[in-house]
């Protein structure tokens, strides 16, 4: 750490946050220490939690449409939000989903 010039909190806490957002894993070894894993699809994973996030940001606009109504100018912005973050959040999983089957690398032998 004292290479990187952080503290060991820092790393603790990028840790933490990493591991929330489902970027890394900890795994035990063989003689019980800690190793953090990322996964092989991890760009996918991320791409996919990308396109919830937004979906769900959309849900909510929507709800607001449905609070203020959409004849008023802010309920007509929501809709258009969370028409266009659905449309964002439908072709990022899309994209995520060919693009994993197009790049996904194979194991030799496998």
């Amino acid at each position: 750490m004292r290479s990187l010039q952080v503290s060991p909190a820092s790393v603790s806490k990028a840790i933490a946050y990493l591991e929330e957002q489902g970027f890394i894993r900890r795994e035990r070894d063989e003689r019980r220490r800690e190793r953090y894993v990322v996964d092989e699809d991890i760009w996918y994973q991320s791409m996919v939690a990308s396109a919830r996030a937004l979906a769900q940001v959309s849900a909510t606009a929507q709800q607001g449409v449905a609070v203020l109504g959409a004849s008023t100018p802010a309920g007509a912005r929501l809709e258009g939000a969370a028409r266009y973050l659905d449309f964002v959040s439908e072709n990022t999983a899309r994209a995520a989903e060919q693009a994993r089957e197009v790049l996904h690398v194979r194991p030799e032998g496998g």
